[in-house]
């Protein structure tokens, strides 16, 4: 849906439901895209702080050329409660993207209550790094319309989202959900439903390999890191990428992935774990594997050619 004046997503409105990192990241790629967003959080402080964030996070998105010229920011209102979805803008949600935390039982409940307030054939999307798709839709009256996303860390930055359609997924779910990121000038990949998909499977446990090697004392991070990137190509390597997934949510993908597969390489090393009991959690606490000038969300950290690093969902 394209306006006379070239804004992509005009005459769209996205619900997104949680002002963290991730729902963040979302919403400013939305309103980057001229895309009207309703942004839902039950954390005052981190509601009342996500329009700065989010502001920043376009200001700079367009600076580096991210987001289509001559575009109108999309409108951003902030609620928080979900009946705030059907009363803030002009008219319901055209979708809805969950980012609440990592927690099966979280989002389940989020999503239900959500098919409870939305009109039928509404795409309710869920973001998640592990959590499988069906797993979730058993708590909707409407599976049908639930489907997956997995975007990467900056939203603004990385084109590619790996799409999960459930086996109850509806067509015309996923076709809504793929012209809503073709407006957001994001690549779809469509893949079948299973825990961790494809990137969260292969590279999680790799960041879990590569801290076992930390920990054991074969090298230091920024050495692990150096020769993923020298050697194997790797863009930042895997540790300061753990550190901008936050090293609290790898853990919680970890352990879905551990349980719902039973790959002991899945299993949560005792290194990653103390580092989140310490609230070393990666960009967002200003310390991780790295330290940072900044907590994560306030700035993004770029390499030296302009070019951000690689990430993940957070």
């Amino acid at each position: 849906m394209t306006a006379e004046n070239g804004t992509p997503g005009a005459g769209r409105r996205l619900a997104v439901l949680g002002a963290g990192v991730m729902g963040s990241g979302i919403a400013a790629l939305a309103v980057g895209h001229g895309v009207a967003v309703s942004l839902i959080d039950l954390d005052r402080r981190r509601l009342d702080e996500a329009p700065a964030r989010i502001g920043q996070q376009v200001r700079m998105a367009r600076l580096m050329g991210a987001l289509p010229d001559g575009t109108d920011p999309g409108a951003l209102a902030t609620g928080r409660s979900l009946a705030d979805l059907m009363t803030a803008g002009d008219a319901p949600p055209t979708a809805v993207i969950e980012a609440v935390t990592e927690d099966p039982d979280a989002k389940a409940k989020v999503l239900a209550d959500v098919c409870s307030l939305v009109a039928p054939g509404t795409p309710i999307i869920s973001n998640t790094s592990a959590i499988p798709i069906d797993e979730l839709a058993a708590a909707l009256a409407r599976p049908a319309d639930l489907i997956g996303t997995h975007f990467m860390n900056p939203p603004c930055l990385i084109r590619t989202v790996e799409v999960i359609r459930g086996t109850h997924t509806g067509q015309a779910t996923l076709d809504a959900l793929r012209a809503l990121l073709g407006a957001l000038r994001r690549e779809s990949i469509v893949v079948n439903d299973a825990p961790g998909f494809v990137t969260s499977r292969l590279l999680h446990p790799m960041i879990n390999d590569a801290v076992r090697v930390v920990a054991a004392g074969t090298a230091s991070a920024e050495s692990v890191d150096l020769l993923m990137q020298g050697c194997l190509g790797h863009p930042t390597g895997p540790l300061r990428t753990a550190d901008l997934i936050g090293l609290d949510n790898l853990v919680d993908s970890l352990w879905v992935l551990h349980g719902r597969t039973g790959d002991e390489g899945c299993r949560p090393c005792d290194l990653l774990l103390e580092l989140v009991e310490a609230g070393h959690l990666g960009r967002k606490s200003g310390r991780g594997f790295y330290e940072y000038g900044h907590a994560y969300g306030h700035a993004y950290e770029y390499g030296s050619d302009g070019h951000e690093y690689e990430g993940e969902h957070a």
